[in-house]
């Protein structure tokens, strides 16, 4: 190390450290195994030559529980909400604990590089509590522990990181300690008495264990509160008119909508299916147009990105989270937990837009909207965690490996690109026609302006015109059927 000061660098996962490292020496690290693998190199640090070495946890350091003399089961479980709660190592075998006091014994400087959320925030303290004992900080007066806050993993965003170094935050920590010990006593508490009350009641239970969560169990109530609207869903039969009317100007029927919708009568639909047919026109009664916009959508958070995933990607939740974190320790897409939809301040929209502007799939787009149709972001709310789901890099299929990756990259780059965009303007024409005293109501639309549909294609406006409909003019009747239906329960929650 040559005398040097040490300055040593914790990322929250060994993948992320790797990136780091990579980023932070020009890729001229030099890598060993000390527990977590420790990559190092030489760098300008505070106007000082120092040595780094940057290395990482795996998550959580420790985690807590009760004491030994809580453990028992005979006891009531009602006394484990006053009981004490210690910390321990998360996980003993991988000697976490030992590796970080290793690598920073006679350090000079802690860089904490963990997630920007609230647990990477009680990270950052475990690491501290592992670290600090043992560095030898060459500083007086000034703090020796650093908190570097970064959204994207990438060499712009890690050194700006650098440079705008701050204090980890203890309140978000500390509120994470709360949460932790309350699903512990919570958890353990209702786990413990639900448990011995069903296990007396009904034995041919297949569990020895019935476990309460404090977000799990209330989620499995709305389940199941859906499941019993379905199991006592009575069917129950109805009659509706099916109409179609012939339009000159489009050379085609049109399929109306009844006003009524349905009845629960089959003479009475039968009445009212007469009464239509009988008439072998409709008039037209009123003619509405208006020049209407479908949104662009604001920015992407996590909670609608894994909403994309599951009803269009075929992943689920935790499967699609792990895809978006590799994608974002790749240098693909920015931090993907956040709950914020629109960009803070300062966001660089422009310069993340001009990465896309040679992309295959949607380059000639960005081309066009950076000529001057990129338009302001919609409003959102900035949740201040970190900024919406963005893509860093353009990529290819190829690129980033294809499959699942491919469709969740795909989408974030699509979703940005739109949240830039005009919005999508069309003209709506909608008509009332009457025959047989009865109601009927027919819509057509004609897309002006696809805006940020043209990079969002399965969310566009179905071009479908109306025709030239106008007041007073008379229809003729080409189908009037009565068709029956049976009333369906609520699906399942999806």
């Amino acid at each position: 190390m040559s005398g040097l000061p040490v300055v040593l660098c914790v990322a929250e996962k060994p993948s992320l450290a790797a990136s780091i490292a990579g980023f932070l020496s020009e890729g001229k690290h030099r890598s060993r195994r000390g527990g977590q693998e420790v990559h190092e190199f030489e760098r300008d640090f505070n106007g000082a030559r120092c040595h780094f070495k940057v290395t990482a946890v795996i998550g959580h350091v420790l985690s807590i529980d009760f004491p030994a003399k809580f453990q028992s089961w005979d006891l009531d479980p009602a006394i484990l909400f006053d009981a004490p709660v210690q910390k321990k190592e998360a996980t003993p075998k991988a000697r976490v604990v030992e590796h970080l006091e290793r690598e920073a014994k006679g350090a000079s400087h802690l860089i904490l590089w963990l997630d920007c959320d609230r647990e990477g925030e009680n990270i950052c303290f475990e690491v501290i509590d592992a670290c600090a004992p043992v560095m030898r900080p060459n500083v007086v007066g000034h703090t020796f522990v650093h908190r570097a806050k970064f959204s994207a993993v990438s060499k712009e965003s890690i050194e700006r990181a650098m440079r705008t170094l701050g204090a980890p935050n203890r309140d978000e920590a500390l509120a994470v300690d709360a949460r932790q010990e309350l699903d512990l006593k919570v958890g353990v508490a209702f786990t413990r008495f639900q448990t011995r009350f069903f296990q007396g009641r009904y034995s041919h239970l297949d569990a020895s264990v019935i476990s309460y969560g404090p977000c799990q169990t209330p989620t499995l109530n709305f389940a199941v509160q859906r499941h019993l609207e379905i199991v006592s869903h009575t069917p129950e039969d109805f009659w509706s008119l099916h109409v179609e009317v012939r339009s000159a100007s489009l050379g085609k029927t049109l399929v109306t909508r009844w006003e009524r919708e349905r009845v629960f009568d089959a003479d009475v639909g039968e009445m009212f299916r007469s009464m239509v047919a009988e008439d072998q026109h409709a008039l037209v009664e009123t003619v509405e147009e208006t020049e209407e916009f479908k949104r662009r959508p604001p920015g992407l958070n996590t909670v609608d990105l894994l909403k994309a995933a599951s009803a269009g990607m075929g992943m689920g939740a935790h499967r699609a989270m792990q895809v978006a974190e590799r994608l974002y320790i790749q240098g693909f897409i920015s931090y993907p937990r956040t709950e914020s939809t629109a960009y803070p301040p300062g966001f660089d929209l422009k310069g993340t837009l001009k990465a896309q502007r040679g992309h295959p799939d949607w380059g000639e787009w960005v081309e066009e909207l950076l000529a001057g149709s990129m338009t302001k972001p919609r409003g959102g709310k900035d949740e201040g965690d970190h900024p919406p789901i963005t893509p860093v890099r353009s990529a290819t299929e190829s690129a980033v490996g294809g499959g699942e990756a491919w469709r969740l990259y795909d989408f974030v780059a699509r979703h940005f690109i739109a949240s830039v965009s005009p919005d999508c303007a069309y003209v709506s024409r909608r008509a009332t026609l009457v025959a047989g005293s009865e109601r009927f109501r027919v819509s057509g639309q004609t897309v002006i302006a696809p805006g940020w549909t043209t990079v969002m294609p399965h969310r566009a406006v179905e071009d479908s015109p109306l025709g030239e409909i106008e007041r007073g003019e008379s229809l003729p009747i080409a189908t009037v059927e009565l068709q029956q239906g049976t009333t369906s329960p609520p699906p399942y929650l999806s």
